[in-house]
């Protein structure tokens, strides 16, 4: 029942998050490319400089929770029941949707948003494993 849902809504899913990336939340074209490389000194930075906790919340953790799904694609594609694809081709997705980011100048190319999308795939992943341990008979 799960992974039928799943197989369902992970395309729109995956379009609307795309829309987000580039398009969504009152984006506007930088003047500039901006890349942010160095790990967790520009998260770091933007929770000193931001004001309201809500956006902090918003930008972290969203840049966590809405990764999340990827980690049950092994659902859809059995390849990414091994974690280590599974990660080598989200970190390449990933690390090519940052880079459009940078060429379109619609976002910044961060290593922050990399390491914080992946990290929501691992959470997923893990996540998949729990629920098809502990709920079989409504994942299938």
């Amino acid at each position: 029942m799960l992974k039928k849902f799943y197989k369902i809504i992970i395309l729109p899913y995956t379009l609307v998050l795309l829309y987000l990336m580039f398009l969504g939340m009152g984006r506007v074209q930088y003047e500039d490319n901006v890349v942010r490389i160095e790990p967790v000194l520009s998260t770091i930075w933007y929770i000193k400089e931001t004001i309201r906790w809500e956006d902090i919340i918003r930008v972290v953790l969203g840049n966590v929770v809405m990764f999340i799904p990827f980690g049950f694609l092994g659902w859809l594609f059995p390849k990414f029941n091994d974690l280590k694809t599974l990660l080598f081709a989200f970190i390449s997705a990933i690390t090519i949707a940052e880079a459009l980011q940078y060429f379109t100048r619609m976002g910044i190319f961060e290593v922050d948003d990399i390491l914080m999308n992946t990290f929501g795939v691992i959470l997923g992943f893990f996540m998949r494993k729990f629920v098809e341990k502990r709920f079989r008979n409504w994942v299938f």
